[in-house]
């Protein structure tokens, strides 16, 4: 996690040469001096990454004025990227303070962004740039809550404004192009990258938008240029991953597999692999001991009876994009994307390991009213995105792993499993540029061995939920779209409609990885792409053992 100041103010910040920092003219300076010399102290300390020490002083401070707001404020930034929620909470008791600090709305709107609670980042996001109207970074998190809450063609001018006044703010151009992308504005898309390029800005990030907006079928001029970014001699770490991603995705789609394989492995190289395998493997363990048969059956009658929620699940790649994108193609069903709403819920129920805790107390000992508050509490999110809708699907991959909590809170829910030929998921997982909460998927030894987790915990699920899980093959909805796009609706308990098998036609925006195939019909392309890599992924097929279909 960065520890530094969120952008908006540490630009505000004037920072000497010395070790004094001077808060912004926007947030009035802490009435008692004493304060005042904590919380600068407190900011010199965080600037050091002193963390502990900045927030045992700003305690100190609201030990005797309880709601500072410039002390709960550092607080939450302090907690970003530790525990967010808590973090959500410090900047929320810092704007209801001061409610008219556009710095504390823009901070709180931009946490509930990062953890995906987009109404709420669009309210304070809005305020922040009512009260501040040339706040760039307000305009620009304004756009992506609103992109991200499938209001893209909202998100359009708020970028624009904010290229009015920076034109060369590289959050706001290369976010106006990725929005066009969602919407499928392709050509509008290429204009706004290669500008950004000309402008040198952000220009790893550039290229790999732009590379990724379409499938080249002769080699563009953009990948001698990417290649030459490569071949510069102060190119970063960071940019070098980038440009590697955008080489092999472009390398991939002119059949030159061993050229690709070459970049996508220094790109993943450069990652930090951060995932403890051992600790993964505890967890689904824990999962399958604490959601048995008789657990289920003990909480029959909790939760809400609702028919609306539908969960599109499985590995990231295996296909929930385009089977939320034919659903979704039917009159009756609204698609509201990945949502992290479940996965928050689960958070705080304590579904994850931690030393010294009893995996999954609270959800043992949850009542049926609690159920109801929870199960309610996740209804009214998903009414955001649709009142009317009778089904309404959240796409998380990673929803996987909450199939039993759902269950429970949901008894009619419907879930729909993606699942692809092991290989060519692992693979397209490994091309893919999968961020925060993805990094098994940076070592092919580490991603197979995730992906054997992955399906254990699924046979599981299969085992006590019987019948309740749909298993929608990729490699069958390529061979036989109709056949199976019938079976898709039948299992949410819809009629056919002809739509869905013109689901590439369908208005809106796609907000993910998948969001230039799913825009064209289907096709075979994808279907054991891994033979045309079989000799560069020993350590993958070896750690995906029996699961390797070959």
């Amino acid at each position: 996690m960065s520890t530094r100041l969120p952008p908006a103010w540490s630009k505000h910040l004037k920072v000497q040469s010395g070790p004094k920092i001077t808060p912004p003219k926007a947030m009035p300076l802490p009435r008692a001096q004493a304060d005042d010399v904590l919380l600068r102290q407190a900011l010199e300390l965080q600037k050091a990454e002193r963390l502990p020490e900045a927030e045992e002083l700003c305690h100190r401070v609201l030990a005797r004025s309880p709601n500072h707001a410039l002390a709960l404020y550092i607080l939450g930034t302090l907690g970003l990227g530790f525990d967010d929620e808590l973090a959500i909470n410090y900047f929320a008791r810092a704007a209801a303070r001061e409610p008219n600090n556009p710095f504390y709305q823009l901070s709180l709107g931009e946490a509930c962004l990062k953890v995906g609670d987009y109404p709420p980042a669009i309210k304070h996001l809005q305020r922040a740039c009512e009260l501040k109207p040339d706040l760039v970074e307000a305009l620009c998190g304004l756009a992506q809550a609103y992109a991200k809450f499938d209001k893209a063609d909202m998100a359009l001018p708020l970028f624009e404004r904010a290229l009015e006044i920076n034109r060369d703010h590289s959050q706001a151009r290369i976010g106006l192009a990725d929005t066009f992308i969602n919407l499928g504005r392709m050509d509008e898309a290429a204009i706004c990258l290669k500008e950004a390029i000309a402008r040198r800005m952000n220009v790893p990030g550039a290229y790999h938008s732009l590379v990724n907006s379409r499938k080249f079928s002769t080699e563009p001029p953009e990948l001698k240029s990417i290649l030459d970014e490569l071949g510069k001699p102060a190119i970063s770490a960071d940019e070098s991953y980038g440009f590697h991603l955008a080489a092999g995705k472009v390398l991939n789609d002119l059949g030159r597999y061993d050229e690709a394989m070459d970049h996508f492995l220094k790109a993943k190289t450069l990652k930090a692999r951060d995932f403890d395998m051992d600790s993964h493997r505890k967890r689904v363990d824990s999962l399958i001991r604490l959601f048995d048969a008789d657990f289920l059956a003990a909480k029959a009658g909790y939760g809400n009876p609702s028919e609306a929620p539908v969960f599109v699940l499985g590995m990231p790649r295996s296909g929930t994009t385009l089977t939320e994108q034919i659903c979704s193609s039917h009159p009756d069903v609204h698609g509201a994307g990945e949502l992290t709403k479940m996965g928050r819920i689960a958070a705080s129920l304590g579904l994850k390991l931690k030393p010294g805790q009893s995996f999954g107390e609270s959800v043992r000992s949850m009542t049926i009213q609690k159920s109801h508050a929870l199960a309610e509490d996740y209804l009214s999110y998903l009414r955001l995105y649709s009142a009317t809708a009778p089904r309404i699907i959240d796409k998380m991959p990673h929803n996987f792993e909450l199939i039993g909590l759902i269950a429970i809170l949901f008894p009619n829910a419907r879930f729909i499993h993606c699942r692809r030929d092991a290989i060519d998921n692992c693979l397209s997982c490994f091309f893919s540029n999968l961020q925060e909460g993805h990094s098994y998927s940076y070592d092919l030894r580490t991603l197979g061995l995730a992906y054997r987790e992955y399906d254990r915990l699924m046979r599981h699920w299969q085992t006590i939920l019987p019948g309740r899980i749909f298993e929608n093959r990729y490699e069958d909805l390529i061979s036989d779209q109709e056949g199976q796009s019938r079976r898709l609706i039948d299992h949410l308990g819809l009629t056919w409609d002809d739509a869905c098998l013109r689901f590439f036609n369908k208005a809106g925006s796609v907000r993910t990885i998948s969001r230039w195939q799913v825009r064209q019909p289907i096709y075979k392309s994808s279907v054991k792409r891994w033979k045309n890599y079989e000799s560069k992924i020993p350590p993958l097929i070896e750690a995906l053992g029996d699961l390797a279909e070959r």
